[in-house]
């Protein structure tokens, strides 16, 4: 997952070239610096990635010696931001990485160097001490103040699913390495010692793993993690795919959240399970409501399927991502709610109380999943806001209906491709104010290079379908 070419730091003495924003000192901060400095050291750990995400969701990092860890801690590092996708020109590309501090985890596998190396997960900062406006986290942790700001917080829950595929030559392939389907077990699902080994490596980077089981493709899984507060989650996405990878790659097998990499068999969707909590109260949950819903939960929906086309290019982010949402390999592809029913783009799960929460089930797992919660989230919020009606939840089988079944109830469409998507995004004022002019130019600027490339392809389908006909 992480990117091999990883930007150069620049030299230490640039440092004291650059005037930070002050900064009252923080004791617990000190003291966390502290047991991280003593951690590292008693563990033997010898390298700190200092990790961040680009705008298209690429893990990049930094990495740094032993004896650099307390500067890297005090956030002094700095990089070549003019090399990373979208990031700023070159004349202004000198940027720091800010460590959470929260994020430290020594990963649990040795470096074939045989050192040990451990991570920090950073926000992307200016010179002067400012958030740079290109900065993905930055991007949730704004969302997350304007929720906090009406007094929510988020809670999130995504289900990232992944392929496993033999290699040759070090190459990957589509080739799978079982025969097995939902729910199967060894032997017929060879890849269980994977899954057993990533779940190994995921509790010892702090997750809470509730499950892990086959999909229902041929060489497809799924491990669920517990559900965290929204940017804890976004950070767990994004460690889950690099554990994933890491792991399969030890194994000989190529580990892929493409969303569609086989024609004719299910996708890889990364369903998001989410809600808001009030005073610590999940606020979805009305025992007198319908459905025992709450007011706050129908807005929330409201926003979702009022925002949905418009948000659709950040949850699904790649041409290959629109061959998944098609009709007949459960994912959704029109925009509606239900109660239980699995094919519109909301479901909500039969629990209540605590564990009231709805399912958005068209995000895939090749999303920046820093952007993607961040648009859900002011989506909800705006249907709040603005006391948005989901209308009445659908039952039927949407696949099943007719297209003037579908106009009676007024059900629309997903887009159906990743340019259709990016006229719809492009038409959001709320999902510019989301990401931010920078992120949001830049998005759309990289999204339109990749549609016009996919478009020069000349594909397998058209020479077999008419290279003998015409």
């Amino acid at each position: 997952m992480t990117d091999s070419r990883v930007p150069a730091l620049t030299q230490e003495r640039h440092v004291t070239e650059i005037t930070l924003k002050q900064q009252v000192q923080d004791p617990a901060l000190e003291t966390r610096k502290r047991e991280i400095l003593a951690e590292a050291d008693a563990s033997g750990v010898k390298f700190l990635r200092l990790q961040f995400t680009d705008i298209l969701g690429v893990i990049k990092n930094v990495e740094v010696p032993d004896r650099q860890f307390a500067t890297a801690l005090d956030g002094k590092v700095m990089f070549d931001g003019s090399s990373i996708e979208g990031f700023v020109r070159i004349e202004e590309s000198d940027m720091f990485l800010t460590p959470d501090l929260s994020t430290f985890r020594i990963f649990p596998w040795t470096d074939p160097s045989g050192e040990k190396v451990a991570r920090l997960i950073c926000d992307i900062t200016n010179p002067d001490g400012t958030s740079f406006a290109g900065c993905p986290r930055q991007t949730l942790k704004r969302a997350i103040e304007q929720a906090g700001s009406r007094g929510f917080s988020m809670s999130a829950g995504p289900e990232a699913e992944f392929f496993l595929f033999q290699t040759r030559d070090e190459e990957p392939t589509t080739e799978t390495h079982d025969a097995a389907g939902y729910f199967d077990l060894t032997p017929v699902d060879q890849g269980e010692d994977v899954r057993r080994q990533i779940v190994l490596m995921l509790e010892q980077m702090g997750f809470e793993v509730e499950a892990s089981h086959h999909e229902a493709a041929w060489g497809q899984h799924e491990i669920d993690f517990r559900h965290d507060d929204v940017l804890t989650a976004a950070d767990n996405v994004s460690t889950f795919r690099f554990v994933v990878k890491n792991v399969a790659r030890r194994n000989g097998v190529h580990a892929t959240f493409m969303p569609k990499p086989v024609f004719g068999v299910n996708g890889s969707g990364m369903h998001t399970h989410q809600s808001l909590l009030r005073d610590g109260v999940n606020a979805f949950h009305d025992a007198d409501g319908p459905f025992e819903l709450s007011r706050i939960c129908m807005n929330y929906i409201g926003g979702l399927l009022q925002h949905a086309e418009a948000f659709c290019a950040i949850t699904n982010p790649l041409v290959n991502s629109y061959k998944r949402l098609v009709p007949g390999y459960e994912a959704p592809t029109h925009i509606a709610w239900s109660e239980r029913n699995r094919s519109p783009l909301i479901r909500i799960p039969a629990t209540r109380g605590a564990s009231t929460r709805i399912e958005l089930r068209m995000p895939d797992p090749s999303c920046n999943p820093y952007l993607a919660f961040a648009a859900m989230l002011r989506a909800g919020l705006d249907g709040i806001d603005n006391d948005l009606d989901p209308g009445a939840p659908v039952s039927k089988n949407i696949y099943k209906m007719s297209q003037r079944e579908r106009r009676s109830l007024r059900i629309d469409e997903l887009p159906q491709n990743l340019d259709a998507a990016l006229d719809q995004l492009e038409r959001s004022a709320l999902m510019r104010d989301t990401l931010g002019d920078h992120i949001f130019e830049h998005f759309i600027e990289a999204k339109r290079r990749e549609w016009f490339e996919y478009l020069q392809q000349v594909s397998a389908w058209e020479i077999g379908r008419y290279l003998k006909v015409y």
